[in-house]
């Protein structure tokens, strides 16, 4: 939102307007995502960062600048800023680019933007930033010889010889700040980074799948004992928390893809709705909340998790760009946390559960990549970005799915036929109940996927599908009658 307090139009002056990058042009931080591009590259670069910055902040940017591309086109700008900035622009005003961001970084969105008239950034020795940036432009521009646009506290030291100040992105404490420096020509207010965006990277929602944790317990009709069903409630607090420290690495990991995708762009990071701080900080306290968490139950569990967790980044870093074997890593993902419930409580894996598993969530996973094809070819796309995937494997895909949740159906029915069944059901024939209703379900899951209907993960469309839900009381009925 915009805001001009003053009734001079300054836009018509030819006073230079200089513009900062991050979190004033764009919603988010250069030297954060070109770390993430690098990490994403190598990991093992992690371990020469340090290295890096012993040299000094700009020689660090530099480096890591160098080895890495940057997307411009894929950055988050802020919108009606930008417009603004062509209207200047259009009426003859010169602007720079004017950051902190290696020089590398600060020409390719120039060049994208195809903006400015002139660019101003580090270089590999000097940091242009706070009173560094401020000493370059007084001496190109003088004092109180241009007008500055910028989002931080340490624009201050450049606002105090600006002759205007362009307050972007920022809280209103910022904007009196500003006019106490100098005359204050426009606002464009902060979007604002809620509690919302931040349950929302979280991904809070995708907890739901933490429940078939609880599904040894039921299974093994073990839900009224008290002891057993606290370990189970544990532990589904920890991987979710562990879960949620993953969806935040892996959301900052994939921003130029999630960017380039229909809904996925929406995202907190991708969007630049939350900062890419908070992901960075947060994801390893998660972690440690869930080790700490883990320390509760038997030793079992946490070697469970500590697989999820590597399993997970290993799909994150590069698993998920190879066909067929990212929806068996994703299937493996859903069944480990059934062998995490029976971990934390002792309980015994059954083979026909775990059977049953690795078929129904096989199928599951399938959905979720045709699912995202789909919308690929919705926008006219050959080939969906980040993955192996072309539009002409619809068909393949939805065959493969289809089957592999008809044989989840069949293990059911062939469990139901075997000895094993009468231990834990009085009247086992009842249980074939199952079979109709399941064969219906999965059907209709992939009816829906095969109309493009489908924009959830699989396992949260079913708790949020009315039909789906009415689907598992229907089951829970059967299993009831059956005890």
């Amino acid at each position: 939102m915009l805001t001009q307090p003053n009734s001079s139009q300054p836009s018509t002056s030819q006073v230079p307007l200089c513009v900062d990058l991050d979190g004033t042009l764009i919603h988010s931080d250069l030297l954060l995502e070109s770390f993430l591009l690098l990490i994403k590259q190598n990991p093992l670069y992690l371990f020469l960062v340090p290295l890096w910055l012993l040299k000094g902040k700009a020689a660090l940017k530099a480096e890591i600048a160098r080895r890495v591309q940057l997307n411009a086109a894929a950055l988050p700008y802020t919108s009606p800023f930008l417009t603004w900035l062509r209207q200047q622009k259009k009426l003859g005003r010169h602007i720079w680019l004017c950051t902190a961001s290696d020089q590398k970084m600060a020409h390719a969105v120039a060049h994208h933007l195809g903006l400015f008239d002139g660019v101003l950034a580090s270089d590999g020795q000097t940091n242009v930033a706070g009173a560094q940036k401020a000493q370059q432009l007084l001496q190109r521009f003088g004092d109180r010889g241009f007008d500055y646009c910028g989002n931080h506290r340490v624009d201050l030291a450049i606002w105090q010889h600006a002759r205007a100040a362009i307050v972007v992105n920022a809280g209103a404490a910022l904007e009196q700040q500003a006019r106490a420096c100098t005359q204050v020509e426009a606002v464009f207010k902060a979007p604002g980074a809620s509690l919302k965006q931040a349950i929302k990277a979280l991904r809070v929602h995708q907890w739901a799948k933490n429940a078939l944790i609880f599904v040894p317990v039921a299974a093994a009709h073990r839900l009224g004992d008290m002891s057993t069903l606290l370990d189970s409630v544990v532990a589904f607090v920890a991987f979710s928390l562990c879960a949620s420290s993953v969806y935040l690495l892996n959301d900052m990991l994939d921003l130029e893809v999630d960017r380039q995708h229909p809904r996925k762009s929406k995202r907190p990071f991708a969007a630049g709705h939350l900062s890419l701080m908070f992901g960075l900080v947060a994801a390893p306290v998660l972690l440690l909340a869930a080790l700490a968490l883990s320390l509760t139950l038997p030793l079992k569990f946490l070697g469970v998790l500590a697989i999820y967790y590597a399993v997970t980044l290993a799909y994150s870093f590069g698993l998920k760009r190879l066909e067929m074997i990212d929806v068996l890593t994703l299937a493996g993902l859903y069944t480990i946390r059934i062998v995490a419930g029976a971990a934390a409580t002792a309980i015994p894996l059954s083979f026909w559960l775990l059977l049953f598993a690795i078929f129904i969530f096989l199928s599951l996973a399938i959905i979720k990549r045709y699912a995202e094809l789909h919308a690929m070819r919705e926008q006219g796309k050959l080939k969906a970005s980040g993955r192996g995937y072309q539009v002409e494997d619809l068909a393949l895909l939805q065959s493969l799915g289809t089957s592999s949740g008809y044989i989840s159906i069949l293990v059911l029915a062939l469990y139901v036929n075997s000895p094993d069944i009468s231990v834990l059901y009085r009247h086992p024939k009842v249980v074939w109940a199952l079979c109709p209703i399941m064969l219906y379900w999965v059907s209709r899951v992939w009816m829906q996927t095969h109309r493009g209907h489908m924009h959830d993960d699989p396992l949260v469309f079913a708790l949020k599908d009315r039909i789906s839900l009415l689907t598992g009381v229907a089951a829970a009925a059967v299993l009831w009658l059956a005890v």
